[in-house]
């Protein structure tokens, strides 16, 4: 009865996740403050159709989160919702394909911007809920947490959470943001990378100067920029921030092993991503690089002349944009305290050095004996015809471990990505049969947490 809802209400689901994509709600950006006030509205509207009760937009000093629940009887088990209606800026736009807010099928994939990262995802969960309501087959009470600052921080869910510890009391917390290994080998994430997020700017003369005349004699801040950050690496691809390593688990054999045994192709990573190698700290596997091992990346860097033409200018300044995945154990203040105290240290005395820290999160690692991910599992056994395998996320979810410390609940991270959806590039995409497959796997999710 399931397949058959989904199949005879596919076109509308997928007009209304449109509609959706269509809204421009890039929460860094405030010129899209009204746009990202307008998502919220929207799904507050779909969750009241879909049969939700007391939706509210919750005000915050950022963009509001969307909460509604509806529990069916107190009795059963509580399942807490969480998704986020902002999207990253779709910057460079000149990449894509066709418009970024303007969804268009190719495929059997939808491509724009949201479209995975996480409008498509948990968009999901309401339209499961939809099914459950209209079919009488609601097993489980449920709450909806659907905010709109995940792409900047999360700033002010903690507050809200505090604030509405009482009517956020759930059994679980179930969270589609995550990707699958394939459509062919079914997943679940079990852990999660934290971030320090930093900007550093470096300072030379008091002015942009004639390089021609001042060059050679006077420090240029993207040369010195340039070496600082070079600097961040040693030889064999490790972090060389002092201490940044001091805290990191290391897995056991037995558990990389175990680790390294998900599908995975290394030529055709390659050849996906059109590269002739892959990089990164020296004795790990690209798996272990990306799920286990701690990683920093510089984001976005600028500085001087950058418009058509030649201008030989020597810079005032320079700035770059840098990121640090962290694993379990490193406590992300530390790491960033760390990073600040070393990145001014290196810093020649011909140039001053801003660090700005902007937001992070804690590593997360989620139970694989918990009944809730056992009826994730069982979900995917249902809907896959086969038993997901566990698997470690690259990518940063701060909220998992806040809503441990602040709710005491465990999280499923039951996504339905893939990772060559290109979330926050140009022509994001999210695969319709994913779509349809995810709101089937989630039904099924709360029949077998009911048990």
């Amino acid at each position: 009865m399931v397949k058959e809802y989904i199949a005879s209400n596919q076109e509308r689901f997928l007009n209304e996740l449109f509609d959706l994509l269509r809204i421009p709600s890039v929460s860094a950006d405030s010129k899209h403050k009204d746009d990202v006030r307008k998502a919220a509205n929207y799904v507050k509207a779909k969750l009241e159709e879909a049969g939700a009760d007391a939706v509210q937009l919750v005000e915050t000093k950022g963009h509001p989160i969307v909460f509604g629940e509806k529990i069916v009887n107190p009795s059963l088990p509580t399942v807490l919702v969480y998704g986020h209606y902002d999207v990253q800026p779709a910057d460079p736009l000149n990449l894509w394909h066709s418009p970024a807010f303007e969804p268009v099928v190719k495929d059997g994939k939808i491509y724009a911007r949201g479209a995975c990262d996480d409008k498509g995802q948990f968009y999901m969960h309401i339209k499961a809920f939809e099914i459950m309501m209209k079919q009488n087959a609601l097993t489980c009470n449920v709450k909806f947490m659907i905010e709109g600052e995940e792409e900047v921080g999360s700033d002010n869910l903690p507050i809200f959470v505090r604030d509405y510890k009482d009517k956020l009391k759930a059994d679980i917390i179930l969270i589609s943001d995550t990707s699958l290994i394939s459509l062919d080998h079914p997943s679940i994430t079990v852990g999660l990378r934290g971030l320090s997020y930093m900007e550093v700017e470096v300072t030379g003369p008091n002015r942009d100067l004639h390089s021609g005349v001042y060059g050679g004699a006077v420090a240029n801040p993207i040369n010195v920029l340039a070496d600082m950050i070079a600097s961040l690496h040693d030889d064999k691809g490790r972090v060389a921030i002092p201490g940044f390593y001091d805290k990191v688990v290391n897995l056991t054999p037995e558990e990389r092993e175990a680790l390294n045994k998900a599908p995975f192709v290394l030529e055709n990573y390659k050849k996906d991503l059109d590269i002739a190698e892959t990089q990164g700290e020296e004795g790990y596997t690209t798996i272990e690089r990306t799920g286990i091992r701690p990683t920093l990346d510089v984001n976005g860097i600028w500085g001087g002349y950058t418009g058509e033409g030649a201008k030989t200018v020597l810079p005032s300044k320079a700035s770059a944009k840098i990121s640090m995945r962290l694993v379990p154990n490193q406590d992300s203040a530390e790491i960033t305290t760390l990073f600040t105290k070393h990145f001014q240290s290196i810093a020649p005395k011909s140039v001053k050095v801003k660090v700005t820290a902007h937001h992070g999160g804690q590593p997360a690692v989620t139970s694989t004996t918990s009944k809730a991910y056992k009826a994730a599992e069982k979900a995917f056994e249902q809907v896959w015809g086969k038993t997901p395998i566990p698997t470690r996320d690259g990518g940063s979810i701060p909220i998992v471990s806040l809503f441990k410390k602040e709710l005491g609940l465990e999280t499923v991270l039951m996504g339905f990505g893939l990772d060559s959806d290109a979330i926050h590039s140009p022509n994001e995409h999210y695969g319709i049969k994913n779509f349809t497959l995810g709101i089937e796997t989630i039904v099924a999710f709360y029949q077998h947490f009911a048990k």
